[in-house]
C-alpha cells in the first residue's frame, strides 16, 4: 500500500513548487492564477487569496479538459497556474494530475494557505453570489 505522504512525495519530484513566501510575488502578476482547491467551508472560515479562482478539488479534472460539459475557461486562458489547499497536500495531488493532462505552466504552493497566512500574504473574505 502507498501512503498518501509518498504519493505527495512522488509528485513533487514531477511538478514545480515553492512555498509561499516565494510565490507572494506572483499575486500581482496577470499571467498567474492561484487556483484554491480547498473545500467552500475552508473558505467560508478561513479566507482565500485575493483573486484566487476557487476550483474544488473533486471537479479538477472536469474543470481542466476543454472535452468535457464542466470545462471552464479559467484552464484554457494560457495562463501559469498556482494550486494551493491548506497545507500543500491535494495541491501537489492537484498539479501533478493538471501536469499530466497536459495543462502547461501549473505548480503549487507547497506549505499551502497556512504557509501564505503564516508568511503575512493577503487574504480575502470569499464572496458569495
Amino acid at each position: 500500500m502507498k501512503s498518501v505522504k509518498d504519493m505527495v512525495a512522488a509528485a513533487n519530484t514531477t511538478v514545480a513548487h515553492a512555498p509561499a513566501a516565494r510565490m507572494l510575488d506572483k499575486l500581482d502578476d496577470p499571467g498567474v492564477l492561484f487556483v484554491d482547491l480547498r473545500d467552500v467551508r475552508e473558505l467560508e472560515r478561513d479566507g482565500l487569496i485575493p483573486s484566487a479562482f476557487h476550483c474544488p478539488r473533486g471537479m479538477l479534472e472536469f474543470w481542466i479538459d476543454p472535452e468535457s460539459p464542466y470545462a471552464k475557461p479559467q484552464f484554457q486562458s494560457g495562463k501559469r497556474f498556482v494550486f494551493y489547499c491548506a497545507s500543500g497536500w491535494r495541491s501537489a495531488l492537484s498539479a501533478q494530475a493538471a501536469q499530466d493532462m497536459g495543462l502547461a505552466g501549473v505548480s503549487h504552493i507547497t506549505d499551502g494557505f497556512s504557509g501564505w497566512k503564516a508568511a503575512g500574504g493577503p487574504i480575502a473574505e470569499r464572496k458569495t453570489s
